[in-house]
C-alpha cells in the first residue's frame, strides 16, 4: 500500500489528453503514482467502449513505465460492492477514471464500497486522476446534463448532480475552451455562489495537493470562477434567458500557475517555454 505519509493528490484532466506524443499529463500521473513502482487501476466505467478504453490506457501507462495496470469497471451499483474490486483500489498507488458519461459514474460509485475505497485511497495519498467525465465526478457537485456552448450564461440550461466529493466546494467543467463552456459554468456558479467554478481545457490537468493547492500542467489553461461577491438575477430569470452576472472574478491559469483554492488567490506563476523556464511573478505571502 502507498506510504501513509503521502499527501492527498488529485490530477483533474480536461479531456483529450495527449497519449501518443510527449504525453505530459499522463506522464505526470505515472510519476506521481510511483513511476516504475506504481500499481495503477484504470476505471473505464464512464465510457461506452470500456474494453477499448481500458486497453488504450493500459498500453500508454505501460509505455510510460508503470509495471502493473489493473482494470475495475462496475456495471451496476451491485458490482460496486465486489470485494475483489475494492481490494484492487485499496492496494493501488494510482487510480485513473476515464471519460464518457459522468451520469454512469454518479450512478455506480458515490455511496458504494468502491466509492468509499476511492475516498480511503485519496486520504492515504494514492493519486486519483480523472479525465473528462472522470474529472467532473471528483467534485462535490457536477454538471450532469446540458452541453450548450457560448460565453453567455443562460438560465436553467444545465443541472447539477452529486459527485464523489473528493474536492469539496467546487464545480468542475471539462473540454472548457474547446467546447466554449464558459457560459454554462458561469450560470451554474452564479446560481450557487458558495461554489467555486473550475473549467479545464483539453490536454490540461489541475494537480490538487492537500485539497487546497492547485498547480496547472499541460498545453491549455484552467479557469477559476468566483461569484461570491457577484450580483445576479438568477433567482428571477426566466428559463433560457441570458443571466445578469456582475462582479464575478475570473482567474485564467496556464501551465506553471499555482493557486490557493481555500483563499481563492494566485500563489505563483512560472512561465514555461520549450527550452527554458523563467520565473515571472510570485505572490507568495
Amino acid at each position: 500500500m502507498p506510504p501513509a505519509s503521502r499527501r492527498p493528490t488529485l490530477l483533474v484532466i480536461g479531456g483529450a489528453e495527449d497519449r501518443m506524443g510527449r504525453a505530459t499529463v499522463l506522464r505526470r500521473f505515472v510519476r506521481l503514482a510511483g513511476g516504475r513502482r506504481a500499481r495503477l487501476v484504470v476505471v473505464p466505467t464512464a465510457s461506452s467502449f470500456e474494453t477499448e478504453v481500458a486497453t488504450a490506457y493500459e498500453e500508454v501507462f505501460t509505455r510510460l513505465g508503470a509495471p502493473e495496470v489493473s482494470v475495475v469497471s462496475p456495471q451496476s451499483r451491485s458490482d460496486a460492492h465486489d470485494p475483489a474490486a475494492v481490494a484492487l483500489l485499496d492496494e493501488a498507488t494510482g487510480i485513473f477514471m476515464s471519460g464518457g458519461s459522468q451520469l454512469k459514474l454518479s450512478q455506480r460509485l458515490p455511496g458504494t464500497p468502491l466509492g468509499e475505497a476511492l475516498h480511503r485511497a485519496h486520504d492515504r495519498g494514492t493519486v486519483i486522476a480523472g479525465t473528462s467525465a472522470g474529472a467532473s465526478i471528483m467534485s462535490q457537485f457536477m454538471i450532469s446534463m446540458g452541453d450548450e456552448a457560448g460565453v453567455t450564461p443562460r438560465q436553467r440550461h444545465s443541472q447539477l448532480s452529486a459527485g464523489l466529493g473528493l474536492l469539496e466546494g467546487v464545480i468542475i467543467d471539462q473540454h472548457f475552451g474547446q467546447r466554449a463552456r464558459y457560459g454554462r459554468l458561469m450560470a451554474m456558479v452564479a446560481a450557487s455562489p458558495n461554489l467555486i467554478g473550475i473549467g479545464i481545457d483539453e490536454d490540461t490537468a489541475l494537480e490538487v495537493v492537500d485539497r487546497r493547492m492547485l498547480t496547472v500542467h499541460g498545453s491549455g489553461a484552467v479557469f477559476v470562477l468566483d461569484c461570491r461577491g457577484a450580483t445576479t438575477d438568477a433567482p428571477d430569470a426566466r428559463r433560457g434567458a441570458p443571466l445578469m452576472v456582475s462582479g464575478a472574478v475570473v482567474h485564467s491559469l496556464p501551465a506553471g500557475a499555482t493557486f490557493d483554492l481555500r483563499e481563492v488567490r494566485l500563489v505563483d506563476f512560472v512561465e514555461k517555454h520549450p527550452d527554458t523556464t523563467v520565473a515571472l511573478a510570485s505572490a507568495r505571502a
